[in-house]
């Protein structure tokens, strides 16, 4: 994938509102066509998620200074490169879990667009993973605090521009009833061991935590037209399973850590080998406003689409394909 030129333009396009053209490039490449509008009445009777499926979870972040948080993320959390395309770096958490650090400079958002989003690293070694921080001086927005009863526990760190990492750990508890069987199947991805500290190895998942004005619709949004499943209901906060170890969070605006915004820098991204199915699928969902109404295929590495969500989050669908500069990612991903 090679760097871009930035556009200036409109950059959100909400299910509620009338849609604009795009300039915007996708998250590690321009799209040209401008966003369709046009939707049908026609609808799939399927559960796309379950027909088209989602093999990983993985988010973008954008960065200043994107060797600094390389640097971050790789010598003190212990996350393995799996990809490395110059100006950008996808990073392994978990099992199905990726982070991708993009040089703002390259990227679909700016550096200045509110980081309304929280990245959870779920992990069973919360006490060691915290003494390794502390020692380590990594900055806390929230310290380690396990009240007993509680159904979760955790702290929650700030990363070199800004970013939160909420370290956590989902307890036996009712609340928890359908979540932890899932976490249970997830093996915990050792981090490099120059980051391990004690028993604070590895992480079994992650939550991309993402904030809502109205988190009803978010919800219908997620369940209605993506077809993910609520397998952890907190009231304010909902959590869904996209992948084997990676989950999205929705919160409401008023309760969380973030007041929802209009522009985020991140950009949620889904990697599936159903790619076309996805596409059909969305094209014809009322629910469903697309950047482009077709797959960019230009560069020989991916194919990916980007539409949005309701708070206008953007949500990019893609596949890598076979190429030298995706083996190691392809490899983590047991293809």
């Amino acid at each position: 994938m090679r760097p871009i030129t930035r556009s200036v333009g409109d950059r959100r396009c909400p299910v509620q509102r009338s849609c604009r053209p795009r300039t915007a490039p996708l998250a590690l490449l321009p799209l040209l066509a401008a966003v369709s509008c046009t939707r049908t009445d026609v609808h799939f009777d399927v559960n796309p998620y379950r027909t088209y499926g989602i093999d990983a979870s993985n988010a973008f972040f954008y960065y200043a200074d994107r060797p600094a948080a390389e640097a971050f993320y790789t010598e003190v959390l212990g996350f393995r490169p799996v990809a490395d395309y110059g100006f950008a770096t996808i990073l392994q958490i978990a099992e199905t879990s990726y982070l991708t650090l993009v040089d703002a400079s390259a990227g679909m958002h700016d550096t200045d667009e509110p980081k309304t989003v929280a990245l959870a690293l779920l992990t069973d070694q919360l006490d060691a993973w915290y003494a390794n921080l502390v020692d380590r001086a990594v900055p806390m927005l929230h310290d380690y605090d396990p009240v007993d009863g509680r159904p979760h526990h955790g702290f929650v760190i700030v990363d070199p521009e800004g970013y939160y990492l909420e370290f956590e750990r989902f307890n036996p508890h009712t609340e928890n009833r359908d979540l932890l069987p899932l976490l249970d199947s997830s093996p915990t991805i050792p981090v490099h061991p120059a980051a391990a500290h004690g028993t604070a190895r590895g992480f079994k998942g992650t939550v991309l935590w993402l904030y809502y004005d109205d988190l009803a619709a978010a919800q219908r949004f997620y369940e209605d037209a993506i077809g993910l499943t609520l397998v952890v209901d907190q009231g304010w906060a909902k959590i869904y399973p996209t992948s084997r170890s990676g989950f999205l969070g929705l919160v409401d605006g008023a309760r969380g850590m973030h007041a929802a915004t209009e522009r985020q820098a991140v950009t949620v991204s889904f990697l599936t080998d159903g790619l076309d199915g996805w596409l059909r699928y969305a094209r014809n969902h009322q629910g469903i406003v697309l950047r482009s109404d077709s797959i960019d295929a230009r560069d020989p590495r991916y194919r990916a689409f980007v539409a949005y969500d309701p708070q206008g989050y953007f949500l990019e669908f893609e596949t890598f394909l076979e190429h030298p500069d995706n083996t190691g990612l392809l490899e983590t991903l047991e293809r």
